[in-house]
């Protein structure tokens, strides 16, 4: 009889989810993770514990349109079946948008050259169906400023001041911010950060500068000072989960 080993392909899966009541992506004690709850299912469908491999962790409240995971498992009745496999028992904030198989060396975390991200922000009282989805800020901004703001922030810089975990080794903290984006319709705001990597809760602390600023607590000269100094002050706030979205990973 061949061992599983010998039978496994890599299959690379796009999921979905609504992060409201969720402890975020990672697993961890008490099972309540997207992460969690997808290798139950895996483990209901295959006899035997799987470990999946994610693209990079969100946090508790944090959504997904398309967080991507990699695993190894043996199956032979087609990529679709067993996407439906998957998706059977799991709640509905969760889908398994698509599976296929992969290269075998592919890795979800390792091969990503980028993602983006977007945070929403509402400037009134946000309403029933939107107030998990946003920042629910009621006061406008002053745009000026923070459009300023965000032409400093484009482009190749260490980040070290909008990290959420100052005290975590990394290999660099420099990272290249290809694409901010301000977006305004109505009283809905969209910030679109698109990077080749992004520092623990860095685009939500990104966010939070931005939002500073526009309220006049920051001025555009001091997160330039920022970036130079490398040091997060109390304005740097780590802007509400919920108004974050993984929109893609650029492989």
């Amino acid at each position: 009889m061949k061992s599983v080993a010998q039978k496994s392909s890599r299959w690379k899966c796009v999921v979905a989810y609504e992060g409201t009541t969720f402890n975020g992506w990672q697993s961890q004690e008490g099972g309540n993770t997207v992460q969690d709850l997808i290798e139950k299912r895996l483990q209901a469908i295959f006899g035997e514990r799987l470990r999946i491999e994610g693209s990079g962790r969100t946090d508790s409240g944090v959504h997904a349109h398309a967080q991507v995971f990699h695993f190894d498992a043996p199956w032979r009745h087609g990529a679709e079946r067993l996407r439906k496999a998957i998706q059977t028992g799991l709640p509905r904030s969760i889908l398994l948008k698509s599976l296929r198989a992969a290269r075998p060396g592919f890795h979800a975390r390792f091969d990503a050259k980028g993602k983006i991200y977007r945070y929403h922000v509402h400037l009134g009282e946000a309403d029933p169906f939107e107030v998990r989805t946003c920042w629910s800020l009621g006061r406008d901004l002053d745009w000026p400023a923070v459009q300023a703001t965000a032409k400093l922030l484009r482009g190749k810089h260490d980040f070290w001041a909008f990290s959420g975990e100052n005290d975590r080794t990394y290999e660099t903290t420099v990272r290249h911010l290809r694409r901010l984006e301000v977006r305004k319709r109505g009283q809905r705001v969209t910030f679109a950060f698109e990077a080749d990597g992004f520092l623990y809760k860095m685009a939500r602390s990104l966010a939070g500068a931005l939002v500073n600023v526009g309220l006049g607590k920051l001025r555009p000269a001091d997160v330039a000072a920022l970036l130079k100094t490398r040091r997060r002050i109390a304005e740097v706030v780590t802007a509400p989960p919920q108004g974050l979205f993984m929109v893609k990973v650029i492989y």
